[in-house]
């Protein structure tokens, strides 16, 4: 019973923290692909860093079904 209560706290901070990283990295990478565009003549358009949002949103998606399947068992274990 606490167990459960454990993993749906877990993996709710989980999905915070993945959200936050993903936001930053995101940024970060459009920013980095943006100069390299202006400056170097990179090839690759900035806007490719959005693809970096798919393996961080994939896993945003299982952690957050995760937490609520967790916290859906605790509390049918509680009552």
């Amino acid at each position: 019973m606490k167990k459960a209560k454990i993993l749906s706290v877990f993996f709710g901070i989980l999905t915070v923290v993945l959200l936050c990283a993903m936001c930053a990295d995101v940024a970060f990478s459009y920013a980095r692909m943006l100069c390299a565009a202006e400056h170097c003549g990179a090839s690759a358009p900035p806007s490719a860093a959005f693809l970096l949002a798919i393996p961080f949103g994939s896993a945003i998606l299982i952690s957050a079904a995760l937490c609520l399947f967790f916290c859906k068992k605790y509390r049918s274990k509680s009552k």
